[in-house]
């Protein structure tokens, strides 16, 4: 009988502290027909928990059990919900008219409104900030938020990071509320959180569960990484909302979940969230500088493979990031580190290879110390090296006049997470010296004169003495070949 085990489910839910969706409330009214069945359920339920359920319409738990009160996440909720926002984005794209083109005006492309939602959090009362995810909010024309109480906002973009999926926005409204950050550093697996979102755009909802693991990384297709991991369901429109102690502190924002078989077929308890306090800067370099200023620490690795670690030495299991490269005058340099060493782990987090040597020298603060654990020679040591500020793009005229009018940006970080290197040409100029030659924006950039360069930073390097013969190793769309820079 089915109301047998809603009920107990609910029974148990309440006992465990966790909270119940409103459409599992039971009917006002179940009927002739269903007051049999139902009245069964009831009563072995209250024989099992010596429980006598209420009669009335909403069949309300009770709130104690033997004089003792049933624990229960509403209290805490009370204060946070009124936080977390709706969020809707609206995009307006250009499509292909097929009428059109019938009727020989190729020319005449078709509009569609594209929408898309999510969530958002409250985190200065005064200024109205919310925070939220840069892929809730990418290339959107129009953002509306709704607030718990039903009020309905334009919001303004203040700035967001692609790198961290991190984005600000502003909205212009009063009495509002905020939540008080925590300090996600002190997380532990086990602590109790809860996630608040708008889940495929049912309204607010709300989960519950453990933190699953912190600091991870390694997921494919997105940016810099050190996620909380969490059991507590979270699924599509719940990105940019929050995840909470149960303090009703913020501790994170909720940004992906993971299933094999694609976000259709549901939770299966893998849901990452950016912690606080790596958002909570991110909003500060937005809101001081408009963008997010990394640093580098100046060098080249690769992975260390089991025939590496044999030429080296070392055990065919050895992790780290191994040092093919030491640019001249570079903190790394300043702080003596050779090519050759092995980077076991940076400020005491475990380094298993270039990537995660990439990743936290993205997410440490410029002109803060990174303490290195190096391998050297079978011997340990350690050195401290302070980042400098990195170009995120840089003016071609600037390393060679036959690049000039080109634009040349770092690859966006969720590309160098899937295998990508090389740098991109953002933008070229009509006319230009680099345009006649045949650049083009959007071009991919991997070498120059057959030398693979990984970043902004290694094309700056070869660059240093301008080659007498310049040729590009370019992508563009689905084929790729060299281009003769004049």
């Amino acid at each position: 009988m089915r109301p047998i085990p809603v009920l107990a489910a609910l029974l148990l839910a309440a006992l465990a502290g966790a909270g119940a969706s409103q459409w599992l409330a039971a009917p006002a009214d179940p009927g002739p027909a269903a007051a049999s069945p139902t009245s069964r359920g009831e009563r072995a339920l209250e024989a099992a928990a010596g429980l006598a359920l209420p009669r009335a319409a909403h069949a309300a738990l009770p709130l104690e059990v033997d004089g003792v009160a049933l624990p229960s996440l509403a209290p805490m909720l009370e204060q946070v919900t009124p936080a977390v926002v709706n969020i809707y984005s609206r995009q307006v794209i250009n499509v292909r008219n097929p009428l059109a083109e019938l009727f020989g005006m190729p020319g005449m492309p078709q509009q569609r409104s594209q929408q898309s939602l999510g969530s958002g959090v409250i985190v200065d009362a005064e200024r109205g900030l919310v925070l939220t995810n840069h892929h809730v909010i990418e290339n959107a024309d129009e953002v509306s938020v709704t607030l718990a109480d039903g009020r309905t906002f334009e919001a303004e973009f203040i700035g967001s990071d692609p790198d961290t999926d991190v984005a600000v926005i502003r909205i212009p409204a009063e009495e509002l509320v905020a939540i008080p950050l925590a300090d996600s550093s002190r997380l532990r697996v086990g602590d109790f959180v809860v996630a608040v979102g708008n889940p495929f755009g049912l309204g607010q909802t709300v989960t519950s569960g453990i933190v699953s693991a912190v600091g991870r990384s390694g997921l494919q297709g997105l940016g810099y990484q050190n996620f909380i991991q969490t059991d507590a369901s979270i699924n599509p429109g719940n990105s940019g909302g929050a995840l909470v102690n149960l303090r009703g502190e913020l501790v994170g924002i909720n940004t992906a979940s993971f299933n094999p078989r694609g976000s259709a077929a549901g939770n299966i308890g893998l849901g990452f969230a950016i912690p606080v306090n790596l958002a909570d800067e991110v909003k500060r370099q937005l809101l001081a500088y408009g963008e997010v200023r990394r640093g580098t620490l100046g060098l080249d690795t690769e992975d260390l493979n089991p025939r590496l670690a044999g030429q080296l030495g070392l055990p065919a299991n050895q992790r780290g990031a191994l040092v093919t490269r030491v640019y001249r005058g570079s903190p790394a340099e300043a702080a003596g580190v050779r090519p050759g060493d092995l980077v076991l782990a940076a400020n005491g987090e475990r380094i298993d290879g270039a990537n995660a040597l990439r990743n936290a020298e993205g997410l440490a603060p410029v002109g803060e110390p990174v303490r290195l654990d190096l391998l050297r020679d079978e011997r340990r040591l350690s050195v401290q090296a302070v980042p400098r500020p990195r170009a995120t793009e840089v003016d071609g005229r600037t390393l060679d006049a036959r690049l000039a009018g080109a634009t040349l940006a770092e690859l966006p970080e969720r590309f160098r997470q899937r295998g990508w290197f090389g740098v991109v040409a953002s933008k070229v100029e009509p006319g230009s010296r680099a345009a006649q030659s045949g650049l083009r924006a959007g071009d991919y950039i991997r070498g120059v004169n057959r030398r693979r360069v990984d970043d902004l930073q290694a094309f700056q390097d070869v660059m240093a003495d301008p080659p007498r013969n310049l040729q590009l190793d370019v992508v563009r769309g689905n084929r790729n070949g060299y281009l003769v820079m004049e």
